[in-house]
């Protein structure tokens, strides 16, 4: 592989991460990269984001029961949420006040992570969320059983 074609892959991965909206997973990133670079593969990504955080460019956000996610560094401190429908990631703004004195006497907090959970806007609303390549997020539809038909005698 030419350097050239490196800094390509790398460029796309960099730019899919900062136009992303909320955390994203290596597939998540792979599948907005290869926009640019089609046959940009997972390895590649992973090589890409190792190297960011290595570098202190992108942080690693982990919700429990769900692939990690990555996210520009540069964000600051925030929460997420996590939707139970298309089972993405999002960025919730700001910060609860106060957790520092729940935790019990004597003990002193140094971090914290609040994850939300529930149903995003589009889920919540019956919606279906789609990939940018227009493949279904979430639960499959087959995976429901159909509804009877209107007619069938009860």
């Amino acid at each position: 592989m030419t350097q050239e074609r490196s800094t390509r892959q790398r460029k796309a991965i960099e730019d899919a991460l900062s136009r992303a909206d909320r955390p994203m997973t290596p597939e998540e990133l792979l599948e907005l990269a290869q926009g640019s670079v089609p046959k940009l593969g997972i390895a590649t990504v992973y090589r890409a984001i190792k190297d960011m955080r290595d570098a202190g460019d992108v942080v690693a956000v982990e919700v429990p029961g769900h692939p990690t996610c990555y996210e520009g560094a540069h964000r600051g401190h925030h929460h997420h949420f996590h939707c139970r429908g298309c089972q993405r990631v999002f960025e919730v703004e700001g910060c609860v006040h106060g957790v520092h004195g729940i935790a019990p006497a004597g003990f002193s907090v140094e971090d914290h992570e609040i994850v939300l959970r529930g149903l995003c806007a589009l889920c919540s609303r019956g919606l279906p969320a789609f990939s940018s390549r227009g493949q279904p997020l979430g639960p499959r539809r087959e995976a429901f059983p159909p509804d009877p038909p209107l007619d069938t005698p009860r």
